[in-house]
């Protein structure tokens, strides 16, 4: 009887009998069958995905339809066109995503934390913290909340990098509804968020240390014979004017190099005594010690033309002058105390006002409406130049006699000179109004009489000097009111007895007559104009 298990080969005629006979294989039913279960067992396990795998893989690459579609997207779509959606649905996705993400746990707890200890607010350091007396003492808890309040009044608000991103967004959202008038309180915030110098050089002139340079003298080109009297600076052309007792009138042109002669004139037996460019530079007015006669010189036409009589003058001599503002006329100073208003148009006085004893000096204000004229005696006398009407008169204090005066073109400051070498610097408007104005300061740098003084157009620098001793030139710095220290050079002498001072226009260059027959030239290096 055959066994049922054993397989048998079929004979065929091309099977070639083998030389050794196989042993038949038995096969388990029952084991095969729990060999295949246990198979597809694994391949169903093999099939499935851990959640957490699929997590992971959604939220680093998404769903796989969706990561399909992103890349799509991204290839038809080029850099840079897209678009930014409506900060509506922003601000929903990112409640959602906020939603979904987490909440964030410590990354560990202190125990003591938990605890309500009081902390004693009577320290020096937390006094500030207490809004009150009964605040003796406050828990942990509260006086944090209290120095996070304090924190961020004094910041203006929590600090974008203590904010989440949601609340960035609504400040930025609420921020941008608000009105234009803010604009200038960002700019400000501007400054917390860039770096860079903010601190640029002041235009202010600085006291101390004048920064200057020694230039060729300005009359180089045609010294003096003698002594100079006048120096002067166009007030429109870079020019500069030089006249002394040499009898000539000489101009230059001032470049700090060559200083090239532009014209000069001779007035026969003319000591000139004082020159001064007319307010529209035109024209050049020249007086001299002993005489009544005086000289105009028309530059455009070149033309040389002396005033021998002026109608309504009962003077003996015309020496000392001053140029009116509005221009067009001048003011003589007269003996016996006498100042006339003389126009230049017709050669006549049209009014005429005096003090008290000799005038030692006069000074306009800005406007010209006002006269400052200084006494012999020590006194100031405060004219209005319309009417001829004295509105306020004071004494220099500690003045025995006065020798000079001088305004400030800001109309700030009005500087007296005396004799003893003291110069008093008052304020302009206290000089207007009180009876007995106080100086602001009292320069006693000078030990000579201050025999000429003048501010320079920005009203930044006092310049003073005296023609009795070498030397004595001093520049005042008016905002600290302090003299400059490096001016005049001990070294080597070269300002010598000053009789005139000037600035140019734009206080680049500065400028005074000495008593060898030259014209010191000085290049004022912290203005950039002439």
């Amino acid at each position: 009887m055959e066994d049922a298990n054993v397989i048998k080969l079929p004979a065929t005629e091309d099977r070639k009998p083998a030389k050794k006979r196989a042993r038949p294989v038995k096969l388990n039913p029952q084991k095969e069958e729990q060999k295949r279960q246990k198979n597809v067992e694994k391949l169903a396990v093999l099939g499935e995905k851990d959640d957490s795998v699929k997590l992971l893989e959604e939220l680093v690459f998404g769903a796989e339809e969706e990561l399909l579609e992103r890349l799509v997207e991204d290839d038809e779509e080029p850099t840079g066109s897209r678009l930014l959606e409506d900060k509506d649905e922003e601000s929903e996705d990112d409640e959602a995503q906020q939603q979904l993400q987490p909440s964030k746990t410590a990354a560990w707890v202190d125990d003591d934390d938990e605890q309500e200890e009081e902390v004693d607010m009577t320290h020096r350091y937390r006094r500030n913290l207490v809004k009150g007396e009964a605040e003796s003492t406050m828990s942990k808890q509260k006086l944090q909340q209290r120095m996070r309040e304090q924190f961020q009044r004094s910041m203006g608000g929590a600090p974008s990098w203590a904010q989440s991103g949601v609340q960035k967004k609504k400040t930025t959202a609420a921020d941008d509804e608000e009105d234009d008038d803010n604009e200038e309180e960002e700019e400000e915030d501007d400054l917390l968020r860039r770096t860079g110098n903010f601190v640029a050089s002041s235009d202010r002139l600085p006291s101390g240390i004048l920064r200057m340079k020694k230039c060729l003298h300005a009359n180089s080109a045609r010294p003096s014979d003698d002594r100079l009297t006048t120096v002067q600076f166009h007030p429109s052309a870079q020019v500069v004017m030089t006249a002394g007792l040499d009898s000539s009138v000489s101009l230059f042109q001032v470049d700090g190099k060559t200083n090239p002669k532009i014209q000069s004139i001779h007035l026969e037996r003319f000591p000139v005594h004082k020159a001064q460019f007319s307010r529209d530079g035109e024209t050049v007015i020249a007086t001299s010690l002993k005489n009544k006669m005086f000289y105009l010189y028309d530059m455009m036409e070149g033309r040389v033309a002396p005033v021998h009589t002026v109608r309504g003058l009962n003077e003996a001599r015309v020496k000392e002058f001053s140029v009116c503002p509005e221009g067009g006329a001048l003011l003589l100073t007269g003996t016996r105390g006498y100042l006339h208003l003389l126009t230049l148009k017709t050669k006549e006085v049209v009014r005429s006002m005096k003090i008290n004893g000799n005038v030692s000096g006069v000074a306009f204000s800005r406007d010209g409406s006002k006269v400052f004229a200084h006494s012999e005696e020590g006194e100031v006398y405060v004219w209005d130049a319309r009417s001829s009407r004295c509105v306020n008169r004071f004494s220099d204090d500690g003045c025995v006699k006065g020798t000079s005066i001088a305004a400030s073109p800001n109309g700030q400051y009005l500087a007296c000179g005396s004799q003893s070498g003291v110069v008093n610097v008052y304020s302009q408007e206290a000089c207007l109004n009180s009876a007995n104005p106080k100086p602001l300061k009292a320069v006693m740098n000078l030990l000579t009489s201050a025999t000429s003084m003048t501010f320079n157009p920005s009203s930044e620098i006092l310049a003073i000097g005296s023609r009795a001793e070498d030397e004595a030139v001093r520049l005042l710095h008016l905002s600290s009111l302090t003299v400059f220290s490096n001016f005049p050079i001990a070294k080597r002498k070269f300002v010598y007895r000053t009789s005139c001072l000037d600035f140019s226009p734009h206080s680049g260059f500065f400028s005074l007559a000495n008593n060898k027959g030259h014209a010191p030239l000085f290049r004022l290096l912290h203005y950039k104009d002439f």
